[in-house]
């Protein structure tokens, strides 16, 4: 792969190509993803999404909007510190191109904003929730009238696909959705194959998957665009990272890694004793003893190792990404960046103490349930209302539950598997607060 086509600035419907050398510096098109993604309806509903504390309405609990702000700020600077030294190693690309430091900074910082916009209510919960009513609820009853590749894009349904759809999806007077940049598109796309086969490698790139099948004739079209490296053979679709998805990725893990953590000792999951000892591992080269001891808050004291531990974290995955960049523009790494760090032990460790007391806690576990019962009322409705109208003979019930579907949801589609991911859409785009309230508006119908 080769930096100057990974760093396209083509966007979908362009009948001219974009040079950076003629890009207006003042509005350059790779800061315009950036302030598209943060003013769409998609970004903000991300305000009353779970982060891992389902409903939560404590003040200082993550959702995954603070999140997706928080991953983008550590995005730019991981972006920053590597294109600094890409261009250093390789100046032609600023000498030719007239690409800049910042360029690499404000794609990973569009993509690490968006890399949590297609994610359902309720967290990780609500992506198996959809997936669930199809293998084991009412759902089942279509799975003889699809491809096996339709199917498998319901039953694993993927936050990470349903935001590429989100970001690209055309709809009448709307082409191309929010018409991103190709090199942000590719960024964004950690996982760039179809449902199937299912982790057909232990490369990282095959661990989930990246677009449905309603979106794989442009995600080639934006692969072939970029020069990404193909690795799938016969009617299978499937590439090598784009490059910077690595730091996106990063980014996700550091993040989720430090200040999930931090949130379990501000919810009181965590006791603050093993909160500063698992942190200080990770500092001790980096902490100044005279400031901490002055710190005589929890908060505070937690607050300081944090950023300070963010800040080791981001060093380090700059300097594996540049050790092996050669590796990675030739599709040779297979790995998560983080996975290489020379702090992985002490991730690991905070990320099990996490899972035992924060992701594994009553309260989330209780919010859980509360989410699936939800999603699956909300699909069985919906499909069904939908479905029965597309074929002519909805019920009353279903004309009267049509009217709760939002206008842009009740155009008619062409397939089957196109009106159940239509339905799917619509649910994973919910807030908490609004799925909840939907669920009780129905539930009220039916009794």
């Amino acid at each position: 792969m080769q930096w100057e086509q990974l760093l396209s600035l083509k966007r979908q419907g362009d009948t001219s190509k974009r040079l950076r050398k003629e890009q207006d510096d003042t509005r350059l098109g790779f800061e315009v993803d950036y302030d598209r993604i943060i003013f769409s309806a998609a970004f903000r509903s991300l305000q009353d999404k779970t982060q891992v504390i389902p409903l939560s309405k404590t003040d200082f609990v993550h959702t995954r909007l603070t999140h997706s702000l928080e991953v983008s700020v550590v995005g730019r600077s991981l972006g920053r510190l590597v294109g600094k030294q890409v261009l250093e190693k390789r100046p032609y690309l600023a000498e030719i191109h007239g690409y800049q430091m910042n360029d690499f900074g404000a794609i990973v910082a569009a993509a690490s904003l968006a890399h949590d916009i297609g994610n359902p209510p309720f967290g990780h919960s609500g992506e198996k929730a959809i997936g669930e009513y199809f293998t084991n609820g009412n759902g089942q009853q279509y799975k003889d009238q699809l491809s096996d590749k339709e199917w498998q894009d319901l039953i694993d349904f993927e936050g990470n696909a349903n935001g590429f759809s989100v970001l690209t999806s055309s709809r009448e007077g709307i082409e191309g959705a929010l018409r991103i940049s190709y090199a942000t598109l590719g960024t964004f796309t950690k996982y760039p194959k179809e449902s199937l086969p299912k982790k057909p490698t232990k490369n990282i790139c095959d661990k989930k998957y990246g677009f449905f099948q309603q979106d794989k004739e442009f995600f080639a079209e934006v692969a072939k665009e970029l020069g990404l490296i193909p690795n799938k053979s016969g009617n299978d679709i499937g590439f090598e990272r784009h490059p910077l998805a690595y730091l996106v990725e990063a980014a996700d893990d550091i993040c989720y890694t430090i200040i999930d953590f931090e949130d379990g000792i501000n919810l009181g999951l965590i006791q603050e004793e093993f909160a500063l000892e698992y942190l200080i591992k990770l500092v001790k080269n980096g902490i100044d003893s005279k400031k901490y001891n002055e710190l005589t808050t929890t908060e505070d004291r937690i607050s300081y190792l944090r950023a300070l531990a963010i800040g080791s974290l981001i060093q380090d995955a700059v300097k594996i990404f540049m050790a092996n960049e050669e590796a990675i523009l030739s599709g040779n790494f297979p790995f998560a960046i983080m996975d290489k760090s020379q702090y992985k032990a002490q991730m690991d460790d905070i990320i099990k103490i996490s899972v035992k007391n924060v992701y594994q806690s009553k309260e989330v576990i209780e919010k859980e349930v509360i989410g699936y019962k939800v999603i699956n009322v909300l699909l069985d409705v919906f499909c069904t209302a939908y479905i029965n109208k597309s074929n002519g003979n909805p019920s009353n019930y279903d004309n009267l539950i049509l009217k709760l579907l939002p206008e842009r949801y009740q155009q008619e589609k062409a397939s089957l598997y196109d009106r159940l991911l239509n339905i799917c859409h619509f649910v994973s785009m919910l807030t908490d607060g609004k799925a909840l309230q939907l669920f009780n508006t129905i539930q009220s119908n039916k009794s």
